[in-house]
């Protein structure tokens, strides 16, 4: 099959995802509780809004409205059966804001964890997890997506269980990990064992890297990172947090700027992102601004863990290079 996103990525130095969803969503009047997922049966008016916001805001990636779109996700809701259906109409919803945008536009499929750990730490059964994945897949794939974007994942063995699940309709595919407070994804994989997990995957990767997680500042320094041992020529993503949450009177905020954003944008394209997008808090406004930075900016060399902090906050000790869990099990370990 063709590869519209490697074929983009050929013509251009960098491209830019786009930013939320459930948070931009709650603005728009998702009740909490409510699974965003419903929308794209409910109130497809205005999945379609937001995905016009952020191509007019100038991206070149949207992602459909299924993170928790798997049966397995969906069965907290009671709406497991209704899974192929949900996950094609939202693929529909943005193909036709994509095609509509008068230049090209990526629909990716957005998968996220089933919400359970699998055997041998977990519950979940590979082959429950792989089922999930294969008929989500395949109705992203029906609906009219580019490619099969998986993010927000931790364990190595539900990434594969994605993969391999996803390989079948024959997409290109994308996975991003979730890096947390202290410098690794919850299954405690580092930002630069990644490329290693990802040569041991059942199916290569178009492009790979890191969402989510705890701000903007961490997540540079996690593609740091992940660009440190990364084979020559791979596409890395970015996809950070707009700033960090706080709690106000209106409900949680992010207190990313759109000038800090910006900032986060041109450091994440010099520290080797080539796909550069927000996650949770990240507003068309945002966007924008990434936008214009990018295209403002010069490329420079890759900035330093101190740079980082001084333009974004502060990062993890295993960004500084201290590797705390290492230095605890070691201690654990002497008599």
């Amino acid at each position: 099959m063709s590869n519209p996103l490697a074929d983009l990525l050929a013509q251009r130095d960098w491209l830019l995802a786009d930013g939320a969803t459930g948070t931009n969503y709650f603005a728009m009047g998702l009740k909490s509780g409510e699974p965003p997922e419903n929308w794209n049966k409910d109130h497809p008016e205005r999945v379609r809004a937001l995905h016009r916001g952020f191509i007019e805001a100038g991206a070149d990636i949207i992602l459909t409205n299924t993170f928790g779109g798997s049966r397995r996700r969906l069965m907290m809701h009671g709406a497991q059966d209704q899974a192929r259906e949900i996950n094609a109409r939202a693929a529909e919803l943005a193909r036709a804001e994509a095609d509509a945008a008068g230049r090209p536009v990526i629909v990716a499929g957005s998968i996220g964890p089933t919400g359970d750990l699998l055997q041998p730490l977990g519950e979940l059964p590979p082959d429950e997890a792989y089922a999930a994945f294969d008929e989500q897949t395949q109705a992203l794939a029906e609906g009219g997506a580019d490619v099969l974007w998986c993010e927000t994942l931790s364990a190595e063995n539900e990434v594969a269980a994605a993969i391999e699940a996803g390989a079948k309709t024959g997409l290109p595919l994308v996975v991003t990990m979730s890096f947390d407070s202290g410098g690794r994804t919850m299954m405690g994989i580092k930002p630069a064992d990644w490329a290693g997990v990802v040569t041991g995957l059942p199916a290569p990767l178009t492009a790979y890297g890191a969402n989510c997680g705890v701000g903007a500042s961490e997540l540079v320094a996690t593609v740091l990172g992940i660009a440190s041992a990364a084979e020559p020529g791979a596409i890395i993503i970015a996809k950070g947090n707009c700033g960090i949450p706080e709690m106000t009177d209106d409900g949680i905020q992010y207190n990313g700027t759109p000038e800090l954003m910006a900032d986060y944008a041109v450091l994440a394209r010099d520290a080797g992102a080539r796909i550069i997008g927000g996650c949770c808090g990240t507003t068309p406004v945002h966007l924008a601004a990434m936008r214009a930075a990018l295209e403002a900016h010069q490329p420079g060399p890759p900035p330093t863990i101190d740079e980082i902090v001084a333009r974004l906050g502060e990062v993890s000790k295993l960004a500084h290079g201290i590797d705390a869990k290492a230095l605890a099990e070691e201690r654990s370990r002497k008599p």
